[in-house]
């Protein structure tokens, strides 16, 4: 290996990972003395610094057009979403120097095209210090998990509160990547392993995609990283200790794989473990991104077949899973590594604690439960018709290369509404949001006004999955859940007892179904024979005095 042409700040001292200013000056200076590369401000973030995208291409184009029309693949980077695990942030300052000034050898670009957010979280990463993640080991100085609006931007993707993710939505869509990597450091257990690995959960990617994944991908991930001397195993996701299972991670879309799932692109995260030197934490990532580009060396044309196979294949949908949950029957043996975990009196609290033992290590196999079946369908419709009212829910469905028509004229459009029957939110604020879950619905064929203006959405295009699962207000990730239309929730006019007895009167006596149903009611239930206002309200919400408009999701289904 030459030596070389631009040292970073961690090859100096590898347990220092480089502050903003280090990393943007870095990427500058190879870009002004590389053609291949371009550093390139993208947008802006929440801390008033742009997003930065580095485009490595060795045929010097850059537009992702041609790019995509030359046959290449695009693999995209990002790093410091969690600036407190900043390894990738110096791992791709090595990777992409080494890959123009010959380090690497040069065909690993023969036939892709690379792009890295050099740091996404900006404000966090600005936000520096020695002693914000408690149970890491090094580097000396690194940012913080939250951005400058102290919001955790790997919970963001669909909600975008943040400029961060706005900008972040715009860059990933320019490109559509047919692989993403996003780097992290884990939390949790401590077992052997440098490198562990979150890949897209398999059961919701589209089957050309998850074959490939599965069947070749992982294997040869697996393979390599082992052959490197940084054996992996999958993410260490467990209720207690390792040995007694590991869960594979269910990625929702607000976490970066499950975003990039809605767009049919094969996400990892390499999790590198908190606890092993940072030297050895960022060397891994190195390998694992190594790793990667010479899988699509090899193989970057069954990527392209299979991103082209999953892009179309809204053709054959006519059902979508918007929910999963585990198959605790299929459960699979993992040959795992790990430390032997006990328990003593703690010397802090008098109380047992947990620990694990370096000294008493093993390799025994343990359950692995990494299936998901789906646990809520639907069907899809032909179109969605969305009010123009909602400009924040347009605004992302077009950031997400989502294509849409207006009406040219006020319409009474026939289809399906949904009304919010029943829901249940979080008792506090979860990322800046009262996140709704549990969500009932009572579906209508019915006829409703829009407007000229209003946005017609339909589902017979390549981001299909991202319409579905956003638009669908049971989804767990909706945008009905992350409150974009919670004005439905609130009843905007009542009654006044007092003046609504003598029109209750009339309503009763000219509707004898409603009398019928009411009569019974009263002697079915004591409690509401005996509450005069609750068989007034019985009666006006049966009445045409009561709001339509009240828990009805205004997004119209025409199937």
């Amino acid at each position: 290996m030459s030596t070389p042409t631009l040292i970073t700040p961690f090859e100096k001292n590898n347990n220092y990972s480089a502050a903003y200013d280090e990393i943007i000056s870095h990427y500058e200076t190879l870009s002004a003395k590389y053609s291949e590369i371009q550093c390139n401000k993208f947008g802006q973030t929440d801390i008033g610094k742009p997003l930065h995208e580095i485009i490595i291409s060795s045929s010097k184009v850059f537009d992702p057009i041609q790019i995509k029309k030359s046959g290449k693949t695009v693999l995209f980077i990002n790093n410091g979403i969690h600036p407190g695990e900043p390894c990738g942030i110096d791992a791709s300052m090595m990777l992409v120097r080494d890959l123009v000034d010959g380090t690497l050898k040069n065909d690993l670009l023969q036939n892709l095209v690379i792009v890295v957010v050099p740091v996404y979280n900006v404000g966090g990463c600005l936000n520096r210090g020695p002693s914000s993640r408690a149970n890491q080991e090094g580097p000396e100085l690194y940012g913080f998990r939250g951005n400058a609006k102290n919001l955790d931007l790997n919970r963001d993707f669909i909600k975008c509160d943040s400029k961060n993710a706005q900008s972040f939505n715009k860059l990933f869509n320019k490109w559509n990547p047919s692989i993403m990597i996003d780097n992290h450091t884990s939390n949790g257990a401590d077992y052997q392993y440098t490198m562990t690995l979150i890949a897209t959960q398999k059961d919701k990617l589209s089957k050309p995609l998850s074959q490939l994944m599965v069947k070749e991908m992982i294997p040869y991930l697996y393979q390599k990283m082992k052959k490197k001397k940084w054996e992996m195993t999958p993410y260490v996701y467990s209720r207690s200790t390792p040995d007694e299972g590991i869960a594979g991670f269910l990625d929702l879309p607000r976490y970066s794989s499950g975003y990039a799932t809605l767009h049919n692109t094969i996400s990892f995260m390499p999790e590198t473990h908190m606890l092993k030197p940072y030297k050895d934490r960022v060397l891994s990532t190195y390998a694992f991104m190594t790793t990667m580009l010479e899988y699509l060396e090899k193989d970057h044309s069954k990527v392209i077949v299979a991103k082209k196979k999953a892009d179309s294949n809204y053709n054959k949908n006519k059902n979508a899973a918007l929910n999963w949950t585990m198959d605790m029957e299929k459960v699979e043996e993992l040959k795992f590594k790990g430390f032997e975990a006990s328990y003593k009196p703690s010397e802090v609290t008098g109380h047992s604690r947990l620990f694990y033992d370096r000294s008493k290590k093993y390799n025994k196999k343990v359950p692995f439960y990494n299936t998901y079946k789906a646990s809520l369908n639907v069907e899809v419709p032909k179109k969605y018709i969305i009010p123009q009212a909602y400009h924040d829910v347009i605004q992302r469905l077009k950031w997400n290369g989502v294509e849409m028509t207006q009406l040219k004229k006020d319409s009474v459009v026939s289809g399906q509404l949904y009304y919010i029957s029943d829901y249940s939110s979080v008792p506090r604020p979860y990322e800046g949001h009262f996140l709704h879950k549990d969500v009932e619905l009572e579906i209508i064929e019915t006829k409703k006004q829009y407007y000229a203006g209003d946005f017609i959405v339909a589902t017979s295009q390549e981001k299909q999955r991202y319409i579905v699962e956003t638009l669908e207000p049971h989804a767990p990730d909706s945008f009905f859940a992350w409150n974009f239309f919670d004005g439905i929730l609130m009843q905007k006019e009542y009654f006044s007892p007092y003046v609504f007895e003598d029109l209750a009167k009339s309503i009763l006596k000219k509707d004898k179904k409603l009398r019928k149903a009411f009569e019974a009611k009263k002697k079915e239930d004591s409690a509401f024979s005996e509450d005069p206002n609750a068989q007034l309200r019985f009666i006006y919400e049966r009445s045409p005095h009561y709001e339509q408009t009240f828990q009805q999701y205004p997004v119209m289904r025409i199937l």
